[in-house]
């Protein structure tokens, strides 16, 4: 891999070899520099071969490639100056220009009038009047039509291929990464624009001194808007038994904002999807800071494939404050508070098939599941953001039970299960950054976490009693499990800059995790008595972990330059002891570890990009790697460890070519990526049709993964349409040791999707989106499973008279897998709106499903497993709501 980082850099160096120069300086009428002047090098068609900025001295140098197009014209220009126009004649000359003072308005790119993009600087404007139409109704309705702008299902915001780092109103990061409470929740009415920020650095001080790869998501109000508080009281009412309600409020000025809710329904609805974290896995990786997930389940199958409001019976309310309020000297007090009450529902009937060379093994289940989530979050934040220093204490508390109630028959074997599960987390995260009087920032930061998750499973039947009771008959089991954790993570860091355009950052600190694993497994003996179980199912495992790090950080780059560069070596010392009396464990272990990343960018062009990364990684498990004792997961699942600690190293090498012409709103990316990983455990199951035992063992394990994916989006302005297309392919291969068998494995995915977004007049829009998958798993030891699906949808809304909306829509799925019947299914829903303007309210009819499907069955391919599930779903819902807006 470094060979061919080697190349690289090589060929950047024969490139820069193969150049001519052009310098030169700007200054105004009074001899003083102006820096960040533009200077483009044209030839006399027009055409940019070469452009750059000034520095803060106002010289500048241009470097163009020999070979290039003749060039005839050198122009420099500034904001507030009029440009200057030179004929160019020598490459050995210098070019000194003279600006003359202007006092002028950068015009707004209009192309054919509608619609419209202003570009200034790293910053895109979408002007939100030209994307919407008067059925759309909130923030996010608009979102999915422009271009370059991608809504996945989830409500996750990319833009050009790479998801959204931070999402802002009016500047302000009101919500986090929690923003589908704004898109879903800000009428269109009150939003002016839409600004796509490249490069954002949210703390101000680190403009311009630190490389920012960063894409986030700006949404100016409206003046008038900012003045008044808005929002909406909605009650609706429906068949079978239907109800949705929901009162909110905000208000967004410059000394407050704030966005505050109750709503509820049994519609299918799921609130929990707005108060998502879309960055959360991120934010863990950047803690480090591993926690076990909940070890224990009522394994349930999960929903279908479908958008969750076609199959969820749900019974849920959820209260959502958020209130951010600027104080004087640039201090920032922020609260976020939700409550999630629910009740789900899910019912199914499940076949699950192993091929395995021994032969193939298979069950069929049917479970009714009844799961009472509860989630209750105080977030408390505060911060000064200035241009000399950043200050920011961010206290978080967590807590959230579900309870579930499971009937369910295995095999013709019926039973009933109960789960309860709690997670108590609490954190504190200090940051403190300043300038010293030489310039240089030094940077203080903190992280304290305290969690504890006990989690306990009832099974109310004497299910296999060969392996759980000697053979005798008893009457159930009871699982228990509790992992409280503390952690803390310092550290110190100095970042000083040049005028050379080199950043370097060095940091040293220290991280301390103290962990407990404690998971018993009793027998109910037919009179009711507990009795421990006969199998080694007792864990008492204490976990401590201690880290001292150092890491340095170069970076080489500025706006003006076409590359950049970012290479971070973190280096650390780890110390892992275990131990568990109970199971004669003791261990230590230590650990020097370097884990470099690098980071090139190349601009190619204005609006292109090319962009090479590299991370090697060496990385230690978790407590969860290293239990010894079994632990009951849920009622056919028995996992234990038969190893030492797992170690796993990772090598990751990404290409992405980014390409843009926002004035013609053309978007394009394609991102190729390898990772081989390379690990020192596997796992070995033991299958039958009614139990699955998995140990760990120590044997090496090797996975290689393949991934391309791109995505193409332009804007037809004769058409008014916003055409997409996106693409993805991927390959893993990676090993099963099942029943006494290696088996090797490739898994091969492949996408496709294409669609349209047309606005035909301000009256009538329509569109389309078609996606293909198609999952294929082979193994010289068992023939080839394959999986496709095509799922196409459409929604076309139009205003009949005046103050009529209707809004139709529909879904067609069709399945097919190899050996099986074709399964298609065709969703339809339809939606009247008419609002009465005299008193703001709209009044509403939606009659969803209009087919009445009451089935769905969905098929599920991984590896060696087919899983053919059929769910019960809602049919018909018809559903009345009035709503007013004020």
């Amino acid at each position: 891999m470094f060979p061919s980082i080697l190349l690289i850099l090589m060929l950047f160096v024969y490139s820069a070899n193969a150049q001519e120069e052009v310098h030169g300086s700007i200054k105004n009428a009074k001899g003083d520099p102006i820096p960040a002047a533009t200077v483009t090098l044209k030839t006399a068609e027009g055409k940019i071969i070469a452009f750059s900025r000034s520095n803060e001295k106002g010289a500048y140098q241009i470097r163009v490639n020999n070979g290039s197009a003749k060039v005839s014209i050198i122009e420099a220009g500034s904001l507030g100056y009029k440009a200057e126009v030179m004929d160019f004649s020598d490459f050995h000359k210098n070019y000194h220009f003279i600006l003359s003072e202007a006092s002028i308005e950068l015009p707004t790119v209009v192309v054919k009038h509608k619609p419209r993009l202003k570009i200034d600087g790293d910053t895109l404007n979408y002007k939100l009047s030209d994307f919407s139409s008067n059925q759309d109704r909130v923030l996010g309705d608009v979102l999915k039509k422009m271009p370059g702008i991608e809504v996945d299902k989830n409500g996750k915001i990319l833009y050009n291929g790479k998801s959204i780092s931070n999402f802002y109103i009016d500047g302000d990061n009101l919500l986090d990464d929690k923003y589908n409470i704004a898109t879903k929740s800000i009428p269109k009415e009150a939003i002016d624009k839409v600004q796509v920020i490249q490069n954002d650095q949210p703390i101000k001080m680190l403009r311009n001194k630190m490389i920012s790869d960063d894409v986030a998501l700006n949404v100016t109000i409206k003046e008038e808007a900012k003045l008044k508080i808005m929002g909406q009281a909605e009650l609706g009412a429906g068949v079978p038994e239907r109800y949705n309600g929901n009162i909110n409020a905000m208000m967004f000025n410059k000394k407050y904002k704030g966005i505050n809710y109750l709503k509820g329904n049994n519609t299918g609805n799921d609130p929990a999807r707005e108060i998502v974290s879309h960055n959360l896995a991120d934010y863990k990786k950047a803690m480090d800071n591993p926690k076990p997930a909940s070890l224990l389940s009522t394994a349930a199958a999960g929903g279908p494939d479908l958008p969750q409001n076609r199959y969820l019976f749900n019974r849920a309310a959820l209260l959502n404050v958020n209130n951010l309020m600027n104080l004087k000297k640039e201090i920032q007090v922020k609260t976020n508070l939700y409550y999630l009450n629910d009740r789900q529902k899910l019912d199914y009937e499940n076949f699950t098939e192993y091929e395995l060379p021994t032969g193939n093994i298979s069950f069929i289940e049917q479970q009714h599941h009844v799961s009472r989530p509860r989630q209750f979050r105080v977030q408390a934040n505060v911060n000064a953001n200035k241009a000399q220093s950043f200050f920011q204490n961010n206290f978080i508390t967590d807590y959230k039970t579900n309870q579930y109630q499971v009937n369910l028959r295995s095999n013709t074997v019926p039973f009933q299960q109960e789960l309860r599960q709690q997670t108590l987390d609490i954190s504190n995260e200090f940051n403190y950054l300043n300038t010293l009087k030489n310039g240089n920032i030094y940077n203080l930061y903190s992280y304290l976490n305290y969690s504890h998750q006990p989690e306990k499973l009832l099974i109310n039947a004497g299910l296999n009693p060969e392996i759980f009771n000697q053979g005798n008959p008893y009457a159930g089991l009871l699982q228990q499990t509790k992992i409280p954790s503390w952690y803390s993570n310092n550290y110190l860091s100095f970042k000083i800059g040049s005028k050379s355009g080199i950043f370097q950052t060095y940091k040293i600190g220290f991280s301390i995790q103290s962990q407990e694993l404690k998971s018993s497994l009793f027998n109910i003996q037919e009179n009711q008595e507990l009795q421990a179980s006969p199998i080694n199912s007792l864990n008492q495992l204490e976990w401590n972990r201690s880290k001292v790090y150092t890491e340095g950080l170069y970076e080489y780059g500025a706006k003006e330059d076409r590359f950049t560069a970012r290479l971070n070596v973190p280096l650390s010392y780890q110390q892992i002891n275990y131990q568990d009396p109970g199971q004669a464990v003791d261990s230590n272990l230590n650990r020097l570890n370097v884990n470099p990343s690098l980071n090139l960018k190349y601009k190619t062009g204005l609006e292109q990009d090319l962009q090479f990364n590299y991370t090697l990684r060496d990385e230690l498990g978790s407590m969860e790697d290293i239990y010894s004792a079994a632990i009951l997961k849920n009622y056919r699942s028995l996992f234990a460890n038969n190893a030492p600690l797992s170690e796993r190293k990772s090598n990751t090498a990404t290409l992405i070519y980014n390409h843009k012409k926002a004035i013609s709103m053309l978007f394009f990316n394609i991102q190729a990526s390898y990772i081989r990983l390379n690990r020192n455990t596997l796992s070995s199951s033991i299958i039958t049709d009614h139990l699955q035992q998995r140990i760990v063992l120590p044997y090496d394990n090797k996975l290689n993964s393949y991934r391309l994916s791109g995505t193409v989006n332009k804007y037809l302005f004769a058409w008014r349409t916003t055409i997409s297309m996106g693409l993805n392919w991927s390959q893993d291969k990676s090993n099963q040791f099942q029943n006494g068998i290696l088996l090797p494995y490739r898994t091969i995915n492949k996408g496709l999707k294409v669609g349209f977004q047309s606005k035909i007049n301000n009256d009538i829009n329509l569109s389309y989106q078609a996606t293909i998958n198609r999952n294929e798993s082979k193994s010289p030891a068992t023939s080839l499973i394959s999986y496709a699906q095509l799922n196409q949808q459409m929604e076309l809304s139009f205003m009949p008279i005046n103050n009529l909306f209707v809004n139709f829509t529909a879904e067609h799925l069709n399945t097919k897998q190899s050996g099986q019947k074709k399964l298609s299914y065709l969703f339809s829903d339809l939606t009247l709106r008419y609002k009465i303007n005299k008193i703001n309210t709209d009044c509403e009819f939606i009659f969803s499903n209009i087919a009445n499907i009451k089935t769905y069955k969905s098929i599920y391919v991984a590896e060696n497993v087919f899983t053919a599930g059929t769910y019960k779903i809602p049919g018909s819902i018809a559903l009345l709501k009035i709503t007013l807006t004020f």
